[in-house]
C-alpha cells in the first residue's frame, strides 16, 4: 500500500499555465484523507516551493533543491540538509564564468531561503522572466528573496551554499555539464533539466548526497517507510533518480520521450490532461 506520494512540481504537478489543476488539488486531498503523505520534489529553492506547499496544505516536508534541502511549508522547520564546501563552489564558478554562464546561488538552509546573482545575459530571457516572477512572488520579502551582488565569488566566506545554478541555451549547458562532470567527478551531484522546445536548459550543481531520489529516500527513513510505499510522478531527467527509487513510478505524458520508453516505468496523461489527478486515481484512490 502506498504510503508516501512525492510529486515533481513543473510540467507534472502545475499544468502549461503554472497552475494547479483542480482535478489534482481534489485527487491529492483525497490521498491524504486515506492516510498518504504527500509532498513536491522540486529542482526549486524552497522559497519559491513553499507557496504551494502551503496553498495544497500539504502534510509532509518539502523535497526542494533537488533533494538538498527539506523542510516543512508551515512553520519553516528544517528537517534535513546538505551544502556545497567554499573551495567547491570556487571551482564551480570558474567553469562557469568560463562559459559564460548565469549562476545563481541558493543559500539559507535555516530561513525561507536567498538567491544571489551577480549578471543575467541579456539573451537568457528565460532566467530574466525568472527574476521578475520571483519578484512579484515574494513581494516585500523580495529584497529578501532576491540578493544582487557584485561578484559571487566575494559572498563565499559567509555563505553556507545549498546549490549552484547554471541555464543558458542547450549546446552551451550541455558542453558546460560535461565539464563539469570530468572536472568536479564525485565531489558533486550535477542536474540538468532540459526545454528543447525553449532552448534552455537548468544545471544545478549540488553537494554529492543530494538528488531527488536521495531526498524521497531520506523522507522515507524519517517516516519508517520502504521503498515498495512509495509513489513518485515526474516528467524530467530531474526526477530519474526520484522515480528509480519509488515502488511505483509514473512518468508523464509529456514528459521526455526518453523517459516514456523506460519499460520500468508506468505513464500517466499530460500535466495539461489532470495527469497527476489521474495517477492518483489509479493507483491510491482505486
Amino acid at each position: 500500500m502506498i504510503k508516501l506520494l512525492t510529486l515533481d512540481l513543473d510540467g507534472t504537478l502545475l499544468n502549461s499555465s503554472g497552475q494547479i489543476p483542480d482535478a489534482n488539488r481534489q485527487a491529492i486531498r483525497q490521498a491524504e484523507e486515506k492516510g498518504v503523505l504527500v509532498t513536491i520534489a522540486t529542482g526549486r529553492r524552497f522559497r519559491d516551493a513553499q507557496p504551494v506547499g502551503i496553498e495544497l496544505g500539504l502534510n509532509a516536508p518539502l523535497i526542494t533543491h533537488n533533494g538538498a534541502l527539506l523542510k516543512y511549508a508551515e512553520n519553516d522547520e528544517t528537517v534535513a540538509y546538505s551544502l556545497l564546501p567554499r573551495e567547491t563552489s570556487l571551482e564551480i564558478l570558474r567553469v562557469g564564468n568560463e562559459f559564460g554562464g548565469d549562476a545563481l546561488i541558493s543559500a539559507d538552509t535555516h530561513g525561507k531561503g536567498t538567491l544571489f546573482y551577480d549578471r543575467i545575459s541579456d539573451n537568457n530571457i528565460p532566467l530574466q522572466r525568472y527574476i521578475v516572477w520571483s519578484k512579484t512572488l515574494h513581494g516585500d520579502e523580495a529584497e529578501k528573496a532576491l540578493c544582487h551582488v557584485d561578484d559571487l565569488s566575494n559572498i563565499l566566506d559567509d555563505t553556507e551554499v545549498i546549490h549552484i545554478t547554471f541555464s543558458g541555451t542547450c549546446a552551451a549547458m550541455y558542453e558546460m555539464e560535461r565539464v563539469l562532470k570530468s572536472e568536479l567527478q564525485d565531489t558533486v551531484t550535477i542536474l540538468a533539466t532540459v526545454y528543447p522546445r525553449l532552448d534552455f536548459t537548468l544545471i544545478d550543481i549540488l553537494p554529492p548526497d543530494s538528488s531527488k531520489g536521495v531526498g524521497v529516500e531520506k523522507l522515507a527513513l524519517i517516516e519508517g517507510l520502504q521503498k515498495n510505499q512509495v509513489m513518485a510522478i515526474g516528467d524530467n531527467f530531474n526526477d530519474i533518480e526520484m522515480l528509480e527509487f519509488a515502488g511505483t513510478a509514473i512518468v508523464m505524458g509529456n514528459a521526455d520521450p526518453r523517459l516514456l520508453e523506460r519499460k520500468e516505468f508506468y505513464t500517466t496523461v499530460s500535466n495539461d490532461e489532470n495527469g497527476v489527478a489521474e495517477a492518483i486515481k489509479q493507483f491510491i484512490l482505486n
